[in-house]
């Protein structure tokens, strides 16, 4: 990106510690929070630096899952980047180029930063490496917003000893399609996951 990855930004005044115990539900790996109104949709957000390469990739495609399994009105899928400096453009060209050679339009999305008073609203925040991880968690609002933040590649087996999704900002078309990839396996790990608790709770 244009920035370092483990630049952050003031947390926002009036931001706390919390020690209520999150709930979860324990037939998911890695206690994934699960929403507790009956019928609302369950509400995820990706989120890597600039969100214009990885975390558009990651929401993309995941909603693409949700759709395929006859759950896009179950899932709330977004995603947002920790820095401020691609707001409002477009994905990056080789990102819109890598989803459209997969069927995936990525033509509509437009950068944005996430915002921690979205935490509240959220039921899980997916990483794309550990400085994002590290960085929202600094924002969490409460120790169970905290407990919201987690890593895509913890999600995928094939991918024991790697935590971070290699950001291809710097890199050529070959590794946007790389990236993409990594982050398809990974986000079918994810809902995979999620899919039985989610269809369970539905109404």
């Amino acid at each position: 990106m244009t920035q370092a990855d483990d630049a952050t930004r003031t947390v926002p005044p009036g931001l706390h510690a919390d020690a209520t115990a999150v709930a979860v539900s324990r037939s998911l790996r890695h206690d994934v929070p699960m929403t507790t109104d009956d019928g609302a949709p369950f509400r995820v957000s990706f989120v890597c630096s600039g969100n214009i390469c990885r975390s558009p990739m990651a929401g993309i495609v995941f909603a693409q899952l949700a759709a395929e399994a006859g759950m896009a009105e179950r899932f709330h899928v977004e995603s947002a980047g920790t820095g401020d400096w691609h707001v409002g453009e477009p994905a990056d060209e080789r990102t819109i180029a890598a989803l459209a050679a997969r069927g995936y339009d990525g033509s509509r999305h437009r950068a944005r930063q996430f915002d921690p008073d979205r935490f509240p609203d959220l039921d899980l925040v997916v990483a794309l490496d550990r400085s994002h991880e590290r960085i929202l968690r600094s924002w969490a609002p409460t120790m169970d917003d905290a407990a919201k933040v987690t890593l895509l590649l913890r999600y995928d087996d094939a991918w024991p000893q790697q935590t971070d999704v290699p950001d291809p900002y710097y890199a050529d078309r070959h590794e946007f399609d790389r990236v993409l990839s990594t982050v398809e396996r990974a986000c079918r790990a994810l809902f995979r996951q999620l899919e039985p608790a989610v269809r369970q709770g539905a109404p």
